[in-house]
């Protein structure tokens, strides 16, 4: 079933080309039912890659979805054209009297910082403020979910010796939770942090469940309980050269980078990478929609019925 969103996106191409289905407005305006209304709050640098990667894994559903686009106004966004901001992108003024059932809030590559000496903070905060009463659930990535389990619950995350770089066996630890639901008892993700959030400081949360780990990689994914909040460390929606893209970026500019881990066939970056996390990464993006949005949010978002 469709995803809905502008026809002159530039994800529309390519998506089109993958075929997934995607809805023109036109269409999806004359029929009769109600789409979700989901809103991603991107933060990446590379907006183009990030809306793709998240809007590819959202089109796998029975589900029609009408997707907003947020930026942050309190950050200039280099690395993404002025022309497709003002196209396809809205603020936080422009949204915050709307309701949502669905909400995803992208990582950023600024975990070195302190949550208050990035320059977005004090929007963010009051963005995820917000989240609680105008959106249904909210899923946290990556960075985001580490920005949400600090402000939601004062859980401060730890550098790293080193960056967390490759893919990784992850366990479920929740078997029976919707959100697993058609996983294997171990899978894969990828990450890329220099920080983490210890598993002893999420147990100790109340009311915070642990839902899936790593050996290597440690915490991948947190729930709260009533199911209003996901929070996942990894980039399950990333593209089989993501990682190898940003290895060569940072060996090009003479930075101290290992090759990523169990991604390169023998670890040789010049061979090309091998994808064990798609089946995995589109099972979850599917679940949450489907168990934690579709399934429980009231038909009509202004009432609540």
């Amino acid at each position: 079933m469709p995803i809905r969103i502008p026809d002159s996106l530039p994800a529309t191409a390519t998506l089109e080309s993958e075929n997934i289905f995607v809805m023109t407005e036109y269409r999806a305006l004359h029929q009769d039912i109600r789409p979700l209304k989901l809103v991603i709050l991107n933060l990446m640098p590379t907006k183009i890659t990030t809306e793709t990667q998240i809007l590819r894994k959202l089109s796998n559903t029975p589900l029609q979805i009408d997707v907003e686009l947020l930026q942050v106004v309190s950050h200039d966004a280099k690395h993404t054209s002025e022309e497709h901001l003002e196209s396809f992108y809205r603020t936080f003024d422009e949204i915050k009297n709307r309701r949502y059932d669905g909400m995803i809030i992208t990582g950023a590559p600024v975990e070195n910082l302190e949550f208050e000496d990035v320059d977005y903070w004090q929007e963010l905060c009051c963005i995820m403020e917000w989240s609680k009463t105008n959106v249904h659930c909210t899923l946290h990535i990556c960075w985001g979910a580490q920005a949400g389990l600090y402000y939601h619950y004062g859980l401060q995350k730890r550098q790293l010796p080193e960056k967390l770089f490759g893919v990784y066996e992850h366990t479920v630890l929740k078997r029976n939770s919707p959100i697993f639901r058609g996983f294997d008892d171990t899978f894969y993700a990828p990450h890329s942090r220099w920080t983490e959030i210890p598993q002893e400081e999420i147990r100790k949360v109340p009311g915070l469940e642990l839902m899936a780990v790593s050996e290597a990689a440690g915490v991948f994914a947190v729930k709260e309980k009533s199911g209003s909040q996901f929070f996942v460390m990894g980039h399950p929606e990333y593209d089989r050269d993501t990682l190898a893209k940003e290895y060569f970026r940072d060996v090009e500019a003479g930075k101290e980078i290992h090759v990523p881990e169990h991604y390169f066939p023998h670890d040789d970056p010049r061979q090309s990478p091998v994808v064990r996390w798609r089946s995995a990464a589109q099972l979850l993006y599917t679940n949450w929609l489907n168990y934690y949005v579709y399934q429980t949010t009231p038909y009509n978002l202004v009432t609540g019925n």
